[in-house]
């Protein structure tokens, strides 16, 4: 029976087989201009606006390294943990495809500029460290357009403008077993490219793209299945998607009898399929070999303790600081460094706040519940860190009850002021003071004799209805604590 008749495997089958998935991930790096060339490489431009004689490999041309993407690549490296190579090589990728105008690829082969790294993913409650195998620096192909247009039936177009923009390329060890640690693992590295400031990882953009490569064994096994890899990826829930079909594909097969071949294949997004796309190359393929219009690239000791010296503080780092320090959870340490944004926000405000817990409670609940209801991120909060720490710590000093702070809050989002000047406008100050209590409590108290004598009957519960009466007579801005004292003075008399 054919393969592709063969069908999906059912999730008890699966069981019995592992998976073996390695990633191979595309970065375009954080430059204004590609990577051998002065071009820009900006998002949205109209197409082939973004060219010049390097791009097009027209003759006479040379290619320029840009320095700026190396350092880039080179922090990369470093927030993988990888060892960067004091001595790399460029090569010459050799393929015919319409949206590589040269017929070549610049790109690095036995000598990449930095090799066996890791990182660190949270799955199932536990750690689990994978391994990366290398990172090395390539130029971008164009993008090929195969529909949108009046003749897509007939014809594709080609937009070079993305063609050699500068890209690191991090393939992982194949350490992944499933297609949700394949997930974590592509979120904790988009997570650190950002915080080393190499890429933006905008998948929108096409500034994070991902290959995946299945393979699956009998559970047990130590030799490797046939692989599949999955190209150009552009979501993670497509990656999760793709790798979960593409394992019950393979082990359907398997269990048939049939053979997995070694290929690329596409990810149908609609019906949620994987498809053939053409025999996959080995590496003597592509007939590699040391481009010779580009000299050796040579990290020199110096170099390399400058970049790492300029290193941020990366997520690992900062989620452990946040939880000593601060004394927070580790769930909350992981939500507030989500972003760099994020993080500095947070510290900002617990420092305002005085109470680094309740700061935490405040940018996670009522800051992040705001934003996400008004699409803004949080570099345009209306409310800044310094703002929303002055509210928390008004909170702390009883100036403000919880359910009082967050009408406050309400306001200074909409309006942008500050919590002292809502407070003095709308007249949300909590009352405290005996004294003007103590009229409303004798109030309360005279016009509910049904509850008082249930009180002093002994259903002691019933202090809720009073405090609820009181809080009612003062649109909230009672202090239920002294409101409680009050009335438990006065009826237990």
């Amino acid at each position: 029976m054919p393969a592709s008749e063969v069908g999906l495997a059912d999730p008890a089958t699966i069981a019995k087989y592992e998976p073996v998935i390695g990633l191979e991930v595309h970065v375009q790096l954080k430059t204004k201009t590609k990577i051998f060339s002065h071009s820009t490489h900006k998002f949205g431009k109209v197409p082939n606006s973004q060219t010049d004689p390097v791009v097009l490999g027209l003759p006479g041309a040379l290619p320029v390294l840009n320095e700026h993407a190396v350092s880039l690549a080179v922090g990369a490296a470093l927030a993988i943990n990888c060892r960067v190579n004091s001595f790399s090589r460029f090569a010459r990728k050799n393929y015919f495809y319409p949206d590589l105008p040269k017929g070549y690829q610049i790109s690095q082969f036995d000598q990449p500029l930095a090799e066996h790294g890791w990182l660190d993913i949270q799955i199932d409650g536990g750690s689990k460290r994978i391994g990366v195998t290398r990172l090395h620096m390539e130029e971008d192909a164009g993008k090929t357009i195969h529909d949108g247009f009046s003749d897509s039936r007939r014809y594709s177009y080609v937009d070079l403008n993305r063609a050699g923009a500068p890209l690191c390329e991090i393939v992982s060890e194949p350490d992944l077993r499933s297609a949700e640690e394949a997930v974590a693992y592509l979120n904790e590295l988009k997570l650190l490219i950002q915080f080393a400031g190499a890429s933006d990882c905008d998948m929108e953009k096409g500034q994070l793209r991902c290959d995946a490569n299945v393979s699956v064994r009998p559970v047990g096994a130590k030799r490797l299945g046939t692989r599949s890899e999955i190209k150009n990826l552009n979501s993670f829930r497509f990656v999760k998607q793709a790798i979960q079909y593409e394992i019950a594909r393979q082990v359907a097969i398997v269990e048939s009898g049939g053979t997995v071949y070694q290929e690329s294949r596409l990810f149908n997004t609609l019906p949620g399929t994987t498809s053939s796309m053409r025999g996959k190359e080995d590496s003597h393929d592509y007939r590699y070999f040391p481009e010779p219009d580009l000299p050796p690239l040579v990290i020199s000791n110096g170099r390399l303790a400058s970049i790492r010296a300029a290193m941020p503080e990366l997520p690992p780092a900062m989620r452990a600081r946040f939880t000593e320090q601060y004394g927070l959870t580790d769930y909350d340490a992981r939500v507030l460094t989500l972003t760099a944004a994020t993080a500095s926000y947070f510290e900002r405000a617990a420092k305002a706040a005085g109470n680094p817990k309740a700061a935490a409670n405040w940018v996670q609940g009522e800051l992040m519940g705001a934003l996400n209801a008004a699409g803004k991120s949080i570099q345009e909060s209306p409310v800044t860190a310094s703002q929303l720490g002055d509210l928390v710590a008004l909170v702390n000093k009883g100036t403000l009850s919880g359910k009082l702070a967050k009408q406050v809050f309400a306001k200074m989002f909409t309006s942008g002021r500050t919590a002292q000047e809502v407070i003095e406008a709308e007249g949300l100050r909590q009352i405290s003071d005996t004294g003007e209590l103590e009229g409303i409590v004798s109030e309360v108290l005279a016009r509910s004799a049904k509850q008082v004598a249930q009180y002093q009957g002994g259903k002691k519960g019933v202090i809720g209805y009073f405090i609820g009466q009181v809080m009612k007579a003062t649109r909230g801005q009672a202090d239920p604590k002294v409101v409680n004292q009050l009335l438990r003075k006065v009826l237990d008399e």
